[in-house]
């Protein structure tokens, strides 16, 4: 069996999908801390990006240069179809393994 996510990958994975066609390192931050309340440095993000950009889990290309960014263009992201394929097999994973945990719906 492949590697899974970390718990990290899985949600930069999902923000990235989230975010579409903005999907740059702001806007997948921000999508970290709305929809899962998890507070991301920049570099950490960096090195979770590159990281799975290596493995063939998103790719990123350069957008349009900005005027409010002084002319620099963004890195966009992408999730490829391995990166999907990652995030189908990590959540089946996760999905049997809640199944089989009896977890109370409320804590005592």
């Amino acid at each position: 069996m492949a590697d899974l996510l970390t718990d990290l990958e899985f949600l930069v994975l999902l923000a990235v999908r989230r975010a579409g066609d903005r999907a740059y390192a702001l806007a997948i931050q921000e999508e970290l801390l709305e929809g899962a309340g998890r507070k991301v440095s920049v570099g950490s993000l960096y090195n979770t990006l590159m990281r799975m950009e290596e493995r063939g889990e998103v790719a990123s290309t350069m957008g349009d240069p900005s005027p409010t960014r002084g002319g620099k263009a963004k890195r966009l992201y992408a999730v490829t179809p391995g990166g999907l394929e990652a995030l189908r097999r990590t959540r089946e994973v996760m999905d049997r393994m809640w199944d089989g945990a009896a977890v109370p719906e409320q804590a005592p």
